[in-house]
């Protein structure tokens, strides 16, 4: 592991990885095929004379020798924006693909998986402002088709903080190898509401309101949700509300389509071998109809950085509606909000982030509320699903975070 510097000593360091660790799957591999790299490039905007009460800027030398060395065995490319005060940092390395060592697109799009969570958040809160959505009324109010009698208490709040109690749906396979014959199988909201609520799951649901668990059914319900009370498209709706407004002209949502729109650096999945050894395949065509509302959101560093700025700063969701965002429920090891989490980097320091893993593709959207330092990075994981922490995306966060 890479020793960062940090004037605030092991502590922050420490705390901060333990925090993090919780909020991005993703983990070490076996060794894959040997991969030539390409150097970093990096580019800063210095604040000018006229700008007062700057912090310390982000360790620029910490972010530079986190995007050392790639393309490795766990990283292909890695797309870096940290901003704050007027400190701001852009930084790329690694590899368009592995077939030309081409290197990485720094504008690319890429899959940012679960930040269309967020996304989804923000257009739901969106709705409530235009008196079209009551946050405390029963989402099966508005789905009464859809969501069974047996879950009439769940709230439209509880979908979107996790605490909504309902089952994951079921899908074919359990490994990667499984999942990746299924890639192209396409997924419906009504099917996965389906699967998750029949009787049959009913086992695994918990009463709604007492426990948080992370899982991408609630925010499909959402989605459904969202069509069903703005008479559009989910898709529309966002368009509408966000990505319109914002200009945000490089993200999209790819429907059906398994294929990433416009320039994207490849994605890689290291896959097992019948000898015991390894292997990486090109996963950057692979259907998201599983994830759609939760998880399908194509975008870039520049468009997320310009989504979350505006975001924290009211001109998303306004009033008292954006405090959702930014409120955890008092449950037991609860830490993930409306649309967020939550996370104590220690002296002093607050995070409200939301991590994204698609195959090939880890996304991290993350600041501190008042704006002071943010950071958005896209990650081209070899395991972007693994059960560790992505040695790439952890050193990006405590160099973004370290001062």
């Amino acid at each position: 592991m890479n020793r960062l510097s940090n004037p605030h000593g092991t502590r922050t360091r420490t705390a901060l990885a333990a925090a993090l660790v919780l909020g991005i799957a993703a983990g070490p591999i076996a060794a894959g095929p040997a991969l030539a790299k390409t150097p970093a490039t990096a580019s800063q905007h210095t604040p000018g004379p006229g700008t007062t009460a700057l912090r310390p800027g982000p360790d620029t030398k910490a972010l530079r020798d986190a995007l050392a060395g790639l393309p490795n065995a766990d990283t292909t490319a890695a797309l870096v924006r940290v901003g704050g005060n007027g400190a701001d940092w852009r930084g790329s390395s690694g590899v368009h693909d592995l077939t030309t060592h081409r290197p990485a697109d720094p504008n690319a799009r890429f899959r940012a998986g679960s930040v269309t969570k967020v996304f989804t958040a923000a257009t739901v809160l969106r709705l409530a402002a235009e008196g079209k959505v009551d946050l405390d009324r029963p989402a099966r109010s508005y789905l009464p088709a859809e969501i069974p009698a047996s879950y009439d208490k769940v709230t439209v709040r509880q979908l979107l903080n996790h605490t909504h109690g309902i089952p994951s749906p079921d899908f074919p396979g359990k490994n990667v190898t499984e999942w990746y014959e299924h890639r192209f199988d396409l997924h419906t909201a009504r099917g996965m509401i389906a699967s998750a609520t029949s009787p049959a799951k009913e086992k695994d649901s918990t009463e709604p309101g007492t426990v948080q668990r992370y899982t991408n059914i609630g925010y499909t319900i959402a989605g459904l949700l969202v069509e069903k009370v703005s008479g559009t498209s989910y898709e529309e709706a966002v368009a509408r509300r966000i990505l319109r407004p914002l200009a945000l002209h490089d993200t999209y949502f790819p429907g059906t389509s398994p294929r990433i729109k416009g320039p994207h650096n490849h994605g890689y999945q290291v896959f097992p071998t019948p000898d015991g050894s390894t292997e990486l395949r090109d996963v950057s065509v692979w259907g998201t109809t599983d994830g759609w509302a939760a998880g399908d959101l194509v975008s870039t560093t520049a468009d997320l950085e310009k989504f979350l700025k505006a975001l924290f700063r009211g001109q998303v969701v306004r009033g008292p509606l954006l405090e959702e965002m930014f409120t955890v429920p008092d449950i037991a090891g609860a830490n993930m909000s409306v649309g967020l989490q939550r996370f104590d980097a220690g002296n002093g320091r607050i995070l409200w982030l939301k991590t994204g893993g698609r195959w090939g593709y880890n996304a991290v959207i993350a600041g501190t509320r008042d704006l002071s330092r943010t950071l958005v990075h896209s990650v081209n994981s070899t395991d972007a699903k693994g059960k560790g922490m992505n040695p790439t995306a952890e050193r990006i966060l405590r160099a973004a975070f370290s001062r």
